[in-house]
């Protein structure tokens, strides 16, 4: 079983409701309403009472402001798309400060139009703040929805659009009254203020304002030389006792004790380096001896020799062979033949 007539556009109308909401239509920031319109432009029946009620309440209101009508049709088939072509024309417009959108109240399928997604979506679209007032206050349509302001007649929302003029008009004259006391009451304490200043002690005798100043600079001057003087005599003291430590410092005297140091130094070294190549000469003389003492040559000349083979010095049995040696004598070498090894045995 479906739902028909007007359970059908109960269930479309949730259903709509619902995809807006979800797509955050209903919950996007609403634009602010001017305080002060200048043109207010108004999408309705120029034959219902929508119209004249907005124009007798705007003129009531606040007379200043200029109201011009879109006129659409606001019911039947051909009214959604009508009224989403006077959205847009207002909007390329661009020279109005408020939009007014609605109609009298009606059953359902009358208000209709104001539930269709394409006129949603053009009054979410506009740039201009727009105030939606359709059927009657128990009647919410989706237009209403998406608007920025809800009214629930158009009486209501043409005062939503405008302020009452004589309302403001008292308003700045009271806000002019209150900035004129606040600066005469400012005015006439600065001049207190003023006044006191000017009968003060100060401005009357003004030389004793800087005769405290002038004390202070002649202190200051006579510190001042004080200290000059104290510091030039410190220095002087400084000078004298520096010149007296350099002449007691006198590098000339000390070059002379050097020179006598180092003459004595200079004696004492070549006494104790001709000492010490004695000492060496003396020492190397014994060693001389030693060595030549030792000399193999010297052993030779008494009567001993060695035996080489092969470029090697033989020392024992182990290291001879058969066949040619050399012997060493002290006055030449002769050869030999080896022809037998005889080795000394160990008994």
């Amino acid at each position: 079983m479906e739902p028909d007539g007007i359970g059908q556009l109960y269930q479309a109308y949730e259903q709509l409701k619902k995809k807006l909401a979800d797509e955050g239509l209903f919950s996007a920031p609403k634009r602010p309403l001017p305080r002060f319109p200048k043109r207010i432009a108004v999408i309705t029946s120029p034959s219902g009472a929508v119209i004249r009620d907005i124009i007798t309440t705007t003129r009531r209101r606040y007379p200043i402001a200029q109201i011009v009508l879109y006129p659409a049709v606001v019911q039947g088939d051909g009214a959604a798309p009508d009224l989403v072509r006077q959205l847009e024309r207002v909007n390329a417009a661009g020279a109005y400060d408020t939009l007014i959108i609605g109609r009298g109240g009606g059953s359902i399928e009358d208000l209709w139009p104001f539930n269709e997604e394409t006129v949603a979506r053009a009054i979410a679209a506009s740039q201009i703040p727009v105030i939606s007032s359709v059927g009657h206050e128990t009647d919410t349509t989706i237009a209403d929805l998406v608007a920025d302001v809800r009214a629930a007649t158009p009486t209501a929302a043409a005062e939503l659009a405008v302020p009452v003029l004589t309302d403001e008009v008292v308003k700045l004259q009271q806000q002019r009254t209150r900035l004129y006391n606040a600066m005469t009451n400012r005015i006439n304490f600065q001049q207190e203020r003023l006044n006191k200043l000017m009968a003060a002690y100060v401005f009357r005798q003004p030389q004793r304002l800087y005769e405290t100043y002038v004390q202070r600079l002649d202190h200051a001057q006579q510190g001042l030389a004080r200290n000059m003087r104290t510091q030039l005599q410190q220095t002087q003291q400084r000078y004298q006792l520096a010149q007296q430590s350099l002449q007691s410092h006198n590098p000339l005297a000390r070059v002379q004790r050097d020179q006598i140091t180092v003459t004595q130094l200079a004696d004492r070294l070549n006494t104790e380096a001709k000492r010490y190549l004695a000492d060496r000469q003396e020492r190397v003389g014994k060693l001389i001896n030693g060595l030549d003492y030792l000399s193999p040559l010297k052993i030779m000349g008494r009567g001993y020799s060695y035996v080489t083979q092969d470029d090697h010095v033989v020392r024992q049995t182990a290291d001879l062979k058969t066949g040619p040696a050399t012997i060493h004598l002290s006055d030449g070498t002769a050869t030999a033949d080896i022809t037998d090894i005889q080795p000394t045995s160990e008994d």
